[in-house]
């Protein structure tokens, strides 16, 4: 999570991960790994009664104040592993406060993150063509895709605007900043859930309304308070779970499901993910000597009432290394080491 100082980082992370660590956490890296909400685990147990069910998880990560100037060094070093970023912008007004300017606050630090990566491009292609003209052999393709880099860079498009450039395997070492994907949540008054006037930007980027100190007190409350809580404010659901759901779309990630002797899992892969793969995620053997998939979908399973009725109608399916694994797939890996 990145954003300017009094953007509402805290109390997102808080409202998110259900956590209240307060002000003794300020200086702090928090860390909170939650259980991703999945429906589909509890009708799966309603079928198989198994004693353990075992969710996806996903980590989210608050640099803590030591690393926060306003987008300085310290916070894009803090953030550089992380696979996407959620980019806090505060439209709220208060006591001490500035008027909003959304827009101005996101480009703020969206310039910074292009800044940061200009200056690795530009070192790499100096000590590239420095080494070229020592006589080392230049890689053309790394080269082609770092001048292209550095092109749009110079231009202030930040590469995640770009389907090749974040993907290219040559340029995942970089840890470019500005080529992750980016959820921005403009932090609302507990009375607005209206997307803010920012210049289109929502038509450019992942955007979404978040009405943090409001999401944050809903955080706290028992289950039955947050129903009501919910409908009072007319909120379709936790500010969890929304942001949990569009973190796995902005990353494109899926999930399966296993079904052992004591548990239900599930496991999270991205869309298009190879059977042979998936079944690594399980454990590395079940890739080395894959044989099949035993594939249903959750759909068909839920149609059919159990398994062995589902496989009575026909619908469980035998599937090769090649098999694109779908969302919802409940998948037993036919394996031989």
């Amino acid at each position: 999570m990145i954003g300017l100082p009094r953007s509402g980082k805290a109390t997102i992370f808080e409202a998110l991960t259900k956590s209240r660590d307060g002000i003794a956490a300020k200086n702090e890296d928090r860390i909170a790994t939650i259980k991703v909400p999945d429906k589909r685990i509890g009708k799966l147990n309603r079928i198989y009664n198994l004693p353990k069910t075992i969710y996806a998880q996903v980590e989210y990560f608050l640099p803590g104040a030591k690393n926060i100037g306003s987008a300085d060094q310290g916070l894009l070093a803090a953030v550089r592993d992380c696979d996407a970023l959620i980019h806090i912008v505060r439209n709220h007004a208060g006591f001490g406060f500035e008027g909003q300017t959304p827009y101005d606050d996101f480009i703020k630090i969206d310039q910074e993150l292009m800044l940061h990566d200009l200056v690795v491009v530009e070192k790499r292609l100096d000590r590239i063509e420095s080494d070229h003209k020592r006589g080392k052999k230049m890689n053309p393709e790394e080269h082609s895709l770092l001048t292209e880099c550095q092109k749009n860079l110079e231009n202030e498009v930040p590469l995640r605007r770009f389907e090749d450039l974040p993907s290219a395997a040559l340029l995942r070492g970089f840890g470019l900043l500005s080529a992750k994907p980016m959820l921005v949540l403009f932090n609302n008054p507990d009375d607005d859930e209206t997307m803010p006037d920012a210049k289109d930007l929502a038509g450019r980027e992942n955007c979404m309304v978040i009405r943090g100190k409001l999401e944050q007190e809903l955080s706290q409350v028992t289950p039955e308070e947050a129903a009501e809580f919910l409908a009072e404010f007319n909120i379709s659901a936790s500010a969890m779970d929304r942001v949990i759901k569009r973190s796995y779309a902005l990353l494109d990630l899926i999930s399966f499901f296993t079904i052992g002797k004591k548990e239900i899992r599930a496991w999270t892969i991205k869309k298009r993910t190879p059977a042979v793969d998936a079944a690594e995620v399980v454990h590395s053997d079940m890739k080395k000597g894959f044989i099949r998939a035993e594939v249903v979908s959750f759909d068909d399973l839920m149609e059919s009432g159990s398994y062995a009725e589902a496989k009575k109608k026909g619908i469980v399916r035998l599937e090769g290394k090649s098999y694109q694994v779908q969302d919802g797939d409940i998948i037993t890996f036919r394996f031989n080491v």
